[in-house]
């Protein structure tokens, strides 16, 4: 079922998500990848501040491309989830609602969804250049120094995604080898 779906992200629309929905997200969300994974959670253990709050929003585990002139930003296609299993069970427990990336995630990840009501949506691999012209603004706001694995905060618009795992713990990449 298509679905369009607003950032944040209240755990009442969450539950209403099902493994196998695609859907066309708007709003803000985060981009980040290992390590600004790495700071985040260093940082949560420490009982420091992040960079954005957690709680309802999504993180999408992309590092883009440089921008060419004129444009937002450039590819930026989803990267391989399970190099943030690691972290993402504490981000989960602080509140973060859902993410977005590429293949199946871990055990522990799947039984903080299902524990935390969250939700991870599958981009397609290989179309960073058509994922980007979702992108309407871009703006790095922490760890610059990490380059394209910087914490950028992104407006999408319409970005397109399915609900690979659901707040059940409903996963696609199980029922079916469509997304594998």
């Amino acid at each position: 079922m298509e679905k369009h779906i607003f950032t944040p992200l209240p755990k009442e629309n969450l539950i209403k998500l099902k493994a196998g929905d695609l859907v066309f997200i708007t709003g803000t969300v985060y981009s980040a990848r290992d390590a600004a994974h790495k700071r985040i959670y260093d940082a949560l253990i420490k009982g420091e501040e992040i960079p954005f709050v957690l709680k309802d929003n999504v993180i999408y585990y992309m590092g883009p491309a440089p921008a060419k002139k004129g444009q937002v930003i450039g590819s930026a296609g989803p990267t391989t989830s399970g190099r943030m299993d690691k972290y993402t069970p504490l981000l989960l427990d602080k509140g973060l609602a859902g993410m977005i990336g590429k293949g199946n995630r871990s055990k522990e990840v799947i039984d903080s969804m299902k524990k935390n009501k969250a939700v991870y949506f599958a981009a397609t691999g290989g179309a960073g250049a058509l994922l980007s012209k979702c992108i309407k603004k871009s703006k790095v706001i922490a760890y610059e120094d990490l380059g394209t694995e910087a914490v950028y905060e992104l407006y999408v618009e319409n970005f397109p995604a399915i609900v690979a795992i659901d707040s059940n713990g409903n996963n696609l990449y199980e029922i079916t080898d469509l997304i594998g």
